[in-house]
């Protein structure tokens, strides 16, 4: 070979590249740019959140008791897995909003407000349930009496 010529030259390792620096200009400009790009985007997922809620919302308040029975049914499953429920039967659901006022009952001793009671007539019990931690809390039988006639003087 010629000694004149040009000799293909061996690659630099990629520890020896250097990463061009962006001068203090370019690096706000490029900043500014990836901001934008990520409150565009945040935008459009928050407006598109937002129309999945109207509509949601203005389908419950067409019909707001298929929205409650969808929440029995779902509460009906979930405390399903946790123990048998009555078959063929369904329960009054409740949601315990003021414990103060049941304290003095047994059933509602480790209650809190946000709990759930399904209460089953038919098969005469009812479940206190914990949506937060996911758990039974009680199981009671129901005492139901029949009407009696007040006796006439």
């Amino acid at each position: 070979m010629d000694q004149d010529s040009p000799q293909p030259e061996a690659p630099k390792p990629a520890s020896s590249r250097r990463v061009p620096k962006l001068k203090p200009k370019e690096f706000l400009i490029l900043l500014v740019v990836a901001i934008i790009v990520v409150a565009v985007a945040s935008s459009f997922y928050l407006f598109d959140q937002y129309k999945k809620t109207k509509a949601e919302l203005t389908k419950l308040k067409a019909n707001p008791s298929e929205a409650s029975q969808q929440e029995a049914k779902s509460l009906i499953e979930k405390v399903g897995k946790l123990v048998n429920l009555p078959e063929g039967e369904q329960p009054t659901v409740a949601t315990i909003t003021d414990i103060e006022r049941l304290k003095d009952q047994a059933f509602f001793a480790k209650a809190k407000n946000g709990d759930r009671v399904l209460i089953y007539t038919q098969a005469r019990k009812a479940y206190l349930y914990d949506p937060i931690a996911d758990k039974l809390i009680d199981v009671a039988p129901v005492n139901i009496g029949t009407p009696s006639a007040t006796p006439r003087r």
